[in-house]
This record gives structure tokens, sequence and C-alpha cells, in this order.
């Protein structure tokens, strides 16, 4: 990589940051030069506007954590193991995040439900994104016979995310990763009872 982009890649590690904590709005441009230690020409030298740097920013934070849940799907072809590998990325997710400050997903779609509508699109693409690998593996494990016939794959992609966030959330709030834990057993309850 050029020493631009090495630059370039570095501020939107650190933009990732600070707005996964702050938030896209609550995040000042100081917050981001202070993090970055660049003054605002620095910054705008690779990014147009603030506008610009926090829709690259969530991309970036969400290439970062889909990353890191593509190794812990690695060799899981199984449609249970890989149910129960997406339980065990979030697991560590919780407990070493990629981008601290929680789930960019909901913290972006939360933040900009009635907000910046660009980036409640991109929010949306990514929850669909992940809704759509659960309903896929949940319908090839039924058509395998890795999973029960009555495995309902649009109550699966429900059920998982709804948990998954609002433990996140709770976790958050209370500051207390306990939350998560109990829902992800309980998640790996479901997979190996209902489904």
């Amino acid at each position: 990589m050029s020493k631009g982009a090495d630059t370039r890649e570095d501020i939107l590690l650190r933009a990732a940051r600070v707005f996964n904590t702050k938030g896209y709005a609550g995040a000042a441009l100081s917050d981001i030069m202070q993090a970055t230690g660049l003054q605002k020409g620095g910054i705008y030298n690779h990014f147009e506007s603030k506008e610009e740097l926090a829709l690259e920013a969530f991309d970036f934070a969400l290439a970062l954590t889909g990353e890191r849940m593509q190794r812990a799907l690695t060799g899981k072809t199984n449609a249970r193991e890989r149910l129960l590998a997406l339980l065990a990325f979030f697991e560590d997710y919780s407990h070493n995040p990629p981008i601290p400050g929680g789930c960019p997903i909901m913290n972006t779609a939360i933040e900009n439900d009635d907000g910046n509508p660009e980036l409640r699109k991109r929010a949306r693409a990514a929850m669909e994104n992940w809704r759509q690998f659960i309903i896929r593996t949940v319908k090839r494990g039924v058509e395998r016979g890795e999973l029960r016939p009555k495995a309902d794959p649009e109550q699966t992609a429900t059920i998982f995310i709804a948990t998954i966030e609002g433990s996140i959330m709770m976790s958050k709030l209370y500051r207390d990763t306990m939350h998560l834990d109990r829902a992800l057993v309980h998640l790996r309850q479901y997979v190996e009872e209902a489904l």
C-alpha cells in the first residue's frame, strides 16, 4: 500500500471507532482530529466531507466485522455448525470487538432511523445481508437433512438477530456482558433443540 492509502485506512479505522462510540451526529470533527492526530486539512485531503468519512467509516467497520465473522465460519459446512460458529463469533466479539462501541449495524440503525438516510440505507442493507445469511443457512440445512424439516428460516433469522442485538444493547447499557452470554446460551439451546 502507498503512504496515502495507509493514511486513509488509518483515518477510517480511527474514525470508525469514534463514530461507533459517539455516534455519527455526536462525533465532532475535533474528535476525529484528536483520534487521528491530523488537522482538518489532513482529513479533508482524503475525504471530501464528514458525511463521506462517516459513510466510508461505517463500511470499514462493517468490513472488519465481516472479515472476523468469515474466519469464524471457515471450514464450517454443516448448517448447525455454521449457526453455532456465528454464536461463537458473537461470544468472542463481546470480549474482543474489532471496533469498540458495540455492533456498528445496530448503532447506526438506531441513530439514523429518522436521521441520515444514506447511513440508514447502509445499515439496513448490512442487516439484510446478515438476515439472508441465516435464512440461506437454515434453508440449506433443511434441504440437506442437517436441520429439522420444520425449521423456519425467516423465523430463525428474526430470533437470532433480535436476541443477539437486544442482548448487545443490554450488555452495553448495563456494562455487563452477562446479558449477551445468557442470550448466546439460549440460542445454542435453540439450535440444538428447535432446529
